[in-house]
């Protein structure tokens, strides 16, 4: 292989030759012919704007406003438009057949949904905030967690990617979802359903899969895993439960792997660190280090591993 070094002689004319002929020797389709595709930078512009109506005065110039009824309805507008036009794009992207008038009504039912999803995001927004408030002795007070905290803003990102998805506007929530993994490196799949007053400490390496399912008052930290025991079958697993089922008042330590679609974190457990957990844990246990310090009820003791 041409190292970088040995590349540099090339001229601008061998250059063209050479990535012309990788072009047509070893050629990327896209999946959907040429049709536009969104764009990151209005979908990035969209997740703004909808912060900006769930916490108004912290994002943008957080001013001092608290809402206000004609402002909230021009924001809501302007989001709307915005977003139909994104959501068209994916609608004629999938379907390249879809007439434009069509894939607009489509799209503006689709991008009504989610904006009916608002005030109740906001409800799960405002609880998650206290629960990083109230677990956290080092935090000065909450608008420095709004501005400043990793974990929240991930969770916040996820709601909104969340309400996306379950409104079934396809491939923004991914899109959305992606903008809050790479600026705190915190990764929660759209798909995961997260109760309320959800709490991520530090944040750092978070890996929360598609299929997860994660219940009321759930703290967890960083370098937490959530994910699938194999992906070997590639996509046959599409739609298949995937990942694990974690009860309400659950806290799992730094560096935790829960692993498989039949694993179930029962109430009140709480994982230690670097823990390796591919069985379900009964509620209330308290499981420390890999699979064979997970309590396991004795009626389990017959069974096969």
């Amino acid at each position: 292989m041409m190292g970088y070094k040995e590349a540099i002689p090339m001229t601008i004319r061998e250059i063209v030759d050479s990535l012309d002929r990788s072009h047509r020797e070893r050629p990327i389709l896209r999946d959907h012919g040429r049709c536009g595709m969104p764009s990151n930078r209005e979908v990035k512009r969209i997740v703004a704007e909808a912060k900006k109506l769930l916490l108004p005065g912290y994002f943008g110039d957080r001013g001092p406003e608290t809402g206000g009824r004609l402002r909230t309805a021009i924001a809501i507008r302007r989001l709307h438009r915005r977003l139909v036009r994104q959501i068209v794009r994916v609608l004629r992207y999938l379907d390249g057949s879809e007439a434009a008038c069509e894939a607009k009504h489509r799209a503006a039912d689709l991008s009504k949904a989610f904006l009916a999803a608002l005030p109740a995001v906001r409800t799960l927004v405002a609880l998650d905030l206290e629960a990083h408030y109230e677990g956290d002795p080092a935090a000065f007070n909450r608008d420095q967690i709004v501005v400043a905290y990793p974990g929240f803003y991930a969770i916040l990102v996820h709601r909104l990617a969340h309400a996306m998805d379950r409104a079934g506007i396809p491939f923004l929530p991914r899109m959305a979802s992606e903008f809050a993994h790479r600026e705190t490196g915190i990764d929660i799949h759209p798909g995961a359903t997260i109760g309320e007053r959800f709490m991520i400490d530090h944040g750092t390496g978070v890996v929360i899969g598609e299929t997860a399912v994660i219940g009321r008052n759930v703290r967890i930290y960083q370098g937490v895993t959530l994910g699938a025991l194999t992906t070997k079958g590639g996509q046959s697993l599409r739609g298949v439960r995937r990942h694990p089922a974690i009860g309400n008042d659950v806290t799992i330590y730094a560096g935790a792997s829960i692993l498989g679609g039949s694993t179930v974190v029962g109430d009140g457990a709480t994982i230690g660190s670097n823990a390796f957990i591919t069985v379900s844990v009964p509620a209330g246990a308290k499981v420390a280090g890999k699979i064979p310090d997970v309590p396991r009820p004795a009626s389990a003791a017959k069974e096969k591993p």
